[in-house]
């Protein structure tokens, strides 16, 4: 349960109730009245769904700015893409509301706010994914909820062209956020793909880039000819971190995580479990060390290999120094885990399937927008790598500003 709050005496009586009540933000309850079969509904019931209708404009934009961007607080702005379920396809006029906090943490009261939506605040706002599927909202970043341990986040909900009903998406909370522990990550369900924000800084702006994959964890989600992962994590969830040991590259004889260390920008990842074919291998191997080379920081290439059968670590550890030296590796990592089972390293928490021959896992700012099973190192599967990186630049730094 939200309160609402108009004036700076009730806060005290807000913060109260909120503590005593529960307050967590979106909920499994809806009014009976309104409520259908909880089976029938795409995402599951969720409180206050018809507030995102409440003042929705008739032409909603690409790019919306939000009440509160003219106030005091750090400006903060999240653009993507909207993809439908493939994670790849781009999803046009898909309509998502957003609502949060002022940046004391009430849901505040302001001018011409429909009383009837009080409890969702002031700060709420609606964008339309365009023809490329891309969105842009200026606000400010929220702040906690007062005396409470509840990371800062956004309220997301989306409502799809052809779908009877709305649903909503885990909250936008913040990676550098104190709040945000390792038990609540891993307790967030990824609907609609990780709702992790990790901010980037242009002068005194942050901007966090966030993609939406539409109906990934979505409870009673229209099936369609998808394809499932049989490897890893899927696109639009975060790589977990996990600690391999490094027998070759910048990071030899250390067990440092790749994506921790490197995930600012772009990462591959490329797991070869019990079946490796080293041809393949020394290709893809090749491959990336071009491709390091021509993106400099910008991408970071890590082999981590886990096959199970014969393991030792003294032998594995020559043998990725034997092959990192005959290819002349300098900027990608040779690593290894025990296996893709492996609970030390915390790598069985990135659902790598040992029995694939190879997965190939590239992600941006720490989140997963490409996951290739068994694909070849041609030049078919070259130019795929490529393209996906070429494709998802740090574009959004030449969106224009909106005025205060």
């Amino acid at each position: 349960m939200k309160i609402m709050v108009t004036s700076r005496d009730n806060r005290f009586l807000a913060v109260l109730l909120c503590t005593l009540m529960g307050c967590t933000g979106q909920s499994n309850k809806i009014p009976q009245k309104t409520a259908p079969r909880a089976e029938a509904i795409i995402g599951g019931a969720f409180e206050n769904r018809e507030f995102m209708y409440i003042g929705m404009p008739e032409k909603i934009s690409s790019v919306d700015t939000s009440a509160a961007w003219g106030q005091p607080g750090q400006k903060l702005l999240i653009t993507g893409t909207i993809f439908k379920r493939d994670g790849a396809t781009p999803a046009p006029d898909v309509k998502l509301y957003y609502y949060h906090t002022d940046t004391k943490g009430f849901y505040s009261d302001g001018p011409g706010l429909d009383r009837r939506v009080k409890r969702h605040g002031y700060i709420r706002g609606w964008v339309q994914s365009d023809t490329y599927g891309k969105y842009a909202m200026y606000t400010v970043r929220p702040g906690a909820y007062p005396n409470s341990q509840e990371p800062a986040h956004i309220h997301p909900s989306v409502k799809e062209p052809g779908l009877p009903n709305e649903y909503y998406l885990d909250e936008f909370v913040f990676d550098d956020d104190p709040l945000l522990s390792l038990q609540k990550r891993k307790a967030m369900q990824n609907r609609g793909g990780s709702g992790v924000l990790r901010v980037m800084l242009k002068g005194d702006l942050q901007i966090a880039e966030h993609n939406i994959i539409l109906g990934l964890h979505i409870p009673n989600y229209p099936e369609t000819s998808l394809v499932k992962t049989i490897s890893g994590q899927e696109v639009g969830e975060d790589v977990l971190s996990f600690t391999p040991f490094h027998a070759w590259g910048p990071d030899k004889g250390t067990k440092t995580c790749p994506a921790c260390k490197y995930g600012r920008y772009h990462g591959i990842l490329y797991f070869v479990g019990n079946s490796p074919d080293w041809d393949q291998i020394r290709k893809w191997l090749v491959f990336f060390e071009r491709e390091s080379v021509a993106r400099k920081k910008y991408l970071k290439a890590c082999f981590v290999y886990g096959n199970e059968e014969d393991y030792d670590k003294d032998r594995r550890t020559k043998e990725l120094e034997a092959l990192g030296n005959s290819l002349g590796l300098k900027h990608v990592a040779l690593t290894f885990v025990p296996s893709f089972a492996d609970k030390t390293s915390d790598v069985h928490l990135n659902r790598i399937n040992p029995e694939v021959e190879s997965t190939l896992i590239i992600y941006k700012h720490g989140t997963i927008i490409g996951n290739f099973s068994d694909l070849r190192a041609d030049t078919d599967g070259f130019n795929l790598i490529a393209d996906v990186l070429n494709t998802t630049t740090n574009d959004f730094f030449d969106l224009p500003i909106p005025h205060q």
